[in-house]
């Protein structure tokens, strides 16, 4: 009963990433990778035929195989990431979010923003 509430957690919180990563590919100020990575971590432990779905997807694959073989992220997703990153920024401050929220994103993005760009690229010619 345990282990199946277990995989049903993970299920649901897969499910949920994958909608969030696909909305991330249209929305620009969400983001896909995260999402895709998280959704591929749930259904491996939940789903084989959907991890494996994830896997051998032509827009996600890459993504999920680069961040397991070599903790790496596309020179494009970096730039992606990034923008987005400035960009929520920026409409905070444009739509004038409470100092507080300014304050807390001058200091979390950043340190996003740090993190993405020390990821190495992935090897190949379209890293």
């Amino acid at each position: 009963m345990i282990r199946h509430s277990v995989r049903i957690f993970w299920a649901l919180l897969g499910c949920s990433a994958l909608a969030l990563g696909v909305l991330g590919i249209v929305l620009p100020l969400l983001p896909t990778t995260p999402f895709i990575l998280l959704a591929a971590y749930s259904f491996a432990r939940s789903s084989k035929p959907v991890y494996d779905w994830l896997l051998r997807h032509r827009i996600f694959g890459p993504l999920i195989e680069n961040w397991r073989r070599y903790g790496a992220i596309s020179r494009r997703a970096k730039i992606l990431g990034l923008a987005s990153l400035i960009a929520v920024f920026a409409i905070s401050l444009q739509l004038g979010a409470p100092p507080h929220a300014v304050l807390i994103q001058a200091v979390i993005l950043p340190l996003c923003g740090l993190f993405v760009m020390s990821r190495p690229r992935p090897p190949g010619r379209h890293n």
